[in-house]
């Protein structure tokens, strides 16, 4: 079976896990997500990428590890305690940005900026300002939402919205999307 199959973990992974686990935070990305961030990442040398919600750093250190020494990252949460974990265990790789804001503050203020791969793991740039979000990708880029699939930790209401996300997706004509009900439910976007 796939799970069975050995999964490659970045060298910080361990320790952001373990500092994960011990701050109580609940909502790091699934390996499996993560493994396919990497695998994506590898896709756009040289590129430009957005993770919005860094969290602690697990997902971004899939990220960086598929990414090659000419791309960037800028990553984005609003809460410095567990930035400050990411901050601790890959705060020396000079590819990587991380910024403590708000996201949607962030997106408006940055609104010119054009990527190659986005991550939105945050309301902002997915249940938020998403028209503006995808804006800021650029043709032929890679937009990666995960948690669409129905999750324990969801509020009342929240099935609604991720299935109304999903209903506009498929109505737009600027993108081509594959729906994935597989780790914590994926949708990969390509602009045309």
């Amino acid at each position: 079976m796939l799970e069975e199959i050995r999964q490659q973990y970045p060298a910080a992974y361990n320790a952001i896990k373990v500092a994960t686990e011990a701050s109580g935070f609940t909502m790091p990305s699934e390996v499996l997500t993560c493994s396919l961030l990497k695998t994506l990442a590898a896709s756009k040398p040289g590129g430009k990428f957005l993770e919005l919600g860094t969290g602690t750093g697990l997902s971004t250190t899939w990220i960086l590890d598929g990414m090659d020494a000419a791309s960037k990252l800028i990553s984005i949460d609003n809460d410095e305690a567990v930035l400050s974990i990411a901050k601790e265990n890959l705060g020396v790789d000079k590819r990587l940005q991380l910024i403590c804001a708000d996201g949607a503050d962030w997106i408006r203020q940055n609104a010119g900026q054009k990527f190659s791969f986005i991550f939105a793991d945050a309301w902002p740039g997915k249940y938020l300002l998403l028209d503006e979000a995808l804006e800021m990708l650029e043709k032929g880029g890679i937009y990666f939402i995960d948690d669409m699939l129905p999750q324990q930790n969801w509020p009342t209401g929240h099935a609604e919205k991720a299935n109304n996300l999903i209903s506009y997706l498929d109505s737009r004509d600027n993108i081509v999307l594959t729906k994935m009900g597989w780790a914590s439910g994926l949708i990969i976007i390509t602009k045309k």
